[in-house]
């Protein structure tokens, strides 16, 4: 008898043992794997007493991106976990980029310039999903269209033009332009020049500034005769690597303000930034970096958080499926900014607030108010649909 009552009782057991089995792979976690890659040549001196850009700046934005996607992600079911590349040559770059798609990975945000981002982006191919949080080339937008990439740092057009709707504003209409001779310099002045065009200001003259000169004991003596031109109602600078910027400002020949890349300055993100929740990421990326959030740290952060929203939203790791539901229309980025953000499907640009600072305080943010668009006031900033040749979808 017995023996006749085990077998029903092994079964019992054995489909028990199943369906607890199967009701603890239901609730396993869905993984997201995330790679950051970073390349990161050596930095040519400053010739100025310029901050450094800290060595892990956008690396620590991701880091945080993914702590508060797990932070969500518990409750969800879903487990974000991060790779990081940092390479010092272009070759060592894509070697690295190779093998972490051969491991299966195809989730990337990345911070490196725009020839490295093309020859990445072409090495991916189309299934993956690339976040720029490095490179803010306009061409990226307009000409060289990345079908595989999405830009979460703002094109220089866009830094400007949120500089220049606030100067006309203030009706200050007049520029003088001073650029150095870099060819991030030149690439800022250009869009520069645009903004001008597009907002109705006058370029009075234009000055190259090609001095090897340490600024720090003859500003005040170079500087006034170096500005001295036509009168203007303000300098606008093109220095991005901080060789002379820094010295313009109480040095000019006329007393006037400076803004670009120097005095008052378009970022993607800063320190000073504390509005709509903001302080609370500040602190949170005080607390697990120690330092100030950058431009790229802020990047870096939304490209992941972009790719933890679609995940919560689609319930799927496929970057082809994230890829199309963060181009639509049901897509929104909660990212500190006032505004729910989402991206151009021409561009792949996400659209987002600039704000105006000066080291101790945000003095704006753009687009300002009375720049109309027929879709978004975002779409004032930085190239429209009909000024590019992209079409992401």
């Amino acid at each position: 008898m017995l023996k006749r009552l085990k077998t029903p009782l092994l079964l019992a057991c054995s489909a028990l043992l199943l369906s607890s089995t199967a009701a603890l792979a239901a609730k396993q976690p869905l993984t997201i794997d995330v790679a950051y890659l970073q390349f990161q040549p050596e930095r040519p001196p400053a010739l100025s007493n310029v901050l450094p850009e800290p060595d892990d700046a956008g690396l620590a934005g991701a880091e945080l991106g993914i702590k508060d996607s797990n932070t969500t992600g518990r409750f969800l079911k879903q487990k974000y976990q991060l790779t990081e590349k940092i390479s010092t040559s272009s070759e060592q770059m894509l070697r690295d980029g190779q093998a972490l798609y051969d491991s299966g990975i195809r989730l990337f945000v990345v911070n490196m310039p725009s020839a490295q981002l093309q020859q990445f982006s072409a090495a991916m191919g189309n299934d993956a999903l690339i976040f720029n949080a490095g490179s803010q080339a306009d061409e990226l937008r307009t000409d060289v269209c990345l079908n595989n990439v999405l830009h979460t740092t703002p094109s220089r057009a866009m830094l400007t033009d949120a500089l220049g709707q606030w100067l006309n504003a203030k009706r200050l209409k007049e520029w003088l332009l001073i650029s150095g001779n870099q060819p991030e310099d030149k690439a800022y002045a250009n869009a520069i020049k645009r903004t001008a065009k597009r907002f109705g200001a006058e370029i009075i003259e234009e000055k190259q500034w090609s001095f090897d000169t340490d600024l720090r004991r003859t500003a005040q003596n170079e500087l006034p005769l170096f500005t001295q031109t036509d009168e203007y109602d303000v300098v606008v600078v093109a220095d991005e690597r901080g060789d002379f910027g820094e010295y313009l400002l109480y040095n000019t020949w006329y007393p006037r303000p400076i803004a670009g890349t120097q005095g008052l300055t378009p970022v993607t993100w800063h320190r000073v930034v504390e509005q709509w929740g903001a302080a609370q990421l500040q602190s949170r990326f005080d607390k697990l970096s120690e330092r100030w959030m950058t431009g790229k740290d802020y990047a870096a952060w939304a490209g992941v958080r972009s790719i933890a929203e679609a995940v919560t939203q689609t319930r799927s790791n496929n970057a082809t499926e994230l890829r199309s539901f963060i181009l639509s229309d049901k897509f929104q980025l909660a990212a500190f900014k006032g505004r729910k953000l989402n991206y151009r499907t021409w561009s792949g640009q996400l659209r987002q607030t600039i704000p105006l600072i000066h080291p101790r305080a945000v003095v704006s943010q753009s687009p300002q108010h009375g720049f109309l668009h027929p879709v978004t006031d975002l779409d004032t900033l930085g190239f429209d649909k009909p000024e590019s040749r992209c079409r992401m979808q």
